[in-house]
């Protein structure tokens, strides 16, 4: 029998080509991840790394009155809802923990908002006549800034006992209280168009002679109230109403003009 030695020594050497051809090829066809992209996810992980929070305070230079500054802490708590926030109102002043774009943002709307106010000069001329003859005039001079209230107070205060009692010891206490009695000017302003809104409150009362029918300690007064708004051109003067005096032949008039002081 004859056996053939070439045939039967190829097939092995055939297999294991076959299986380094199928490595090579798996190798070759493997995906290359190139240093481009190893960069970008290094990048990506970064991006997804939250920034560190900055504080700031913010000192308010032009607020002078509580709703002013709550109105301002308002507006930064809606505006940047991530962002914390306390007021010091003792400082004018606005205490932030946030990110650095939430701090800068603050910065400007702040900006925006801590503006100085115009003032005005407001003139509040009381006019007097008895029987129709101008009899006296008398001018009171305001300095009210916008969106603020200025008081103006002139006369004096008169005592009102309110009750009295007895105490264990039988020695008699009262209680007193005090009526403002004279003038009484309450006005501010707000933009308007090419002017202002003025809400004014003028109130003058007086000591009358009768006395009150209650007792004779209780006083009897005469008092006159003009309280409204209204729409006031700068420089130009405005009569907000006259009224009779009761029980006379008198009258007034009350009349104001508005002037920019800054």
């Amino acid at each position: 029998m004859k056996v053939n030695f070439q045939e039967s020594g190829r097939r092995p050497m055939n297999a294991a080509k076959t299986l380094a051809g199928l490595t090579l090829a798996l190798v070759l066809f493997a995906p290359v991840v190139s240093a481009q992209q190893i960069e970008a996810v290094g990048s990506k992980a970064a991006e997804t790394k939250p920034a560190p929070d900055v504080y700031q305070t913010f000192y308010l230079t032009n607020v002078s009155q509580q709703n002013d500054l709550n109105d301002i802490q308002t507006d930064l708590r809606n505006m940047l809802p991530r962002a914390r926030l306390f007021s010091i109102q003792s400082q004018n002043a606005i205490s932030m923990h946030g990110t650095a774009d939430d701090i800068q943002l603050a910065q400007k709307i702040i900006a925006d908002l801590d503006r100085p106010k115009k003032t005005y000069r407001l003139t509040f001329t009381i006019t007097e006549a008895d029987s129709g003859k101008r009899t006296g005039a008398h001018s009171v001079v305001l300095i009210a800034a916008l969106g603020q209230k200025t008081v103006f107070k002139e006369g004096s205060r008169v005592p009102i006992v309110t009750g009295s009692f007895d105490s264990e010891t039988t020695k008699a206490n009262t209680q007193v209280q005090y009526q403002d009695v004279g003038l009484l000017i309450e006005a501010s302003v707000d933009g308007y168009a090419d002017g202002l809104r003025l809400r004014t409150k003028v109130e003058q009362s007086a000591l009358a002679e009768e006395k009150s029918g209650v007792g004779p300690q209780d006083p009897m007064f005469h008092q006159a109230v003009l309280d409204g708004t209204s729409a006031l051109a700068l420089g130009k003067p405005l009569t907000l109403g006259s009224f009779d005096i009761p029980g006379t032949a008198r009258n007034e008039s009350i009349e104001v003009v508005a002037e920019v002081v800054r």
